[in-house]
């Protein structure tokens, strides 16, 4: 399975719709982290599953979403809600309740990868408002690659440009 996990692009309709353009028949799930400042009812909202963020106002988005995509039980939250901005437990123990492989997240606006209790967590980062380390890219996303062996991560820029720095592969 292939997903594409953005975040946090801030009313940046633009580079949506470019990602959109370029990976919609390529992945399994465009999967969006929350604060898309989109309308519920928008045409490009509708290509993501989508998670409500603190600066989504409208109160149609979910807090959270579970679904089923192939083999994988994928988790959505923005994580403002769980606390991420001091550490993941409140987001692993929503991720083990929910039976997630794979538990996507943003809101901090910093990038994140880390396999816990067979579970990965991921930050994809913000595609337009990127803040620590990597903040100097410009804003990221994430390819999620999986098969039953293992889970490979790679980070991309805006220009859609694989980061060599920021490819990971975790053994299940």
């Amino acid at each position: 399975m292939k997903f594409l996990v953005v975040s946090d692009n801030h009313g940046d309709q633009k580079i949506l719709e470019k990602l959109v353009h370029h990976y919609q028949n390529n992945v399994d799930a465009l999967i969006h982290c929350g604060d898309s400042e989109l309308a519920y009812d928008a045409d490009l909202r509708s290509k993501f599953l989508i998670v409500g963020g603190n600066m989504d106002f409208d109160q149609q988005f979910p807090a959270s979403l579970t679904e089923k995509i192939g083999d994988e039980t994928v988790f959505i939250a923005h994580g403002h809600r769980l606390g991420i901005n001091y550490d993941l437990t409140k987001m692993q123990l929503a991720a083990q309740e929910a039976g997630a492989t794979l538990a996507f997240y943003g809101h901090s606006h910093q990038l994140a990868c880390e396999m816990a209790a067979g579970c990965l967590f991921l930050n994809p980062g913000s595609i337009s408002q990127p803040r620590g380390h990597w903040a100097v890219l410009g804003g990221t996303y994430a390819i999620v690659t999986t098969t039953p062996e293992n889970i490979k991560v790679q980070y991309y820029t805006r220009d859609l440009t694989p980061v060599s720095d920021l490819a990971f592969e975790f053994k299940r």
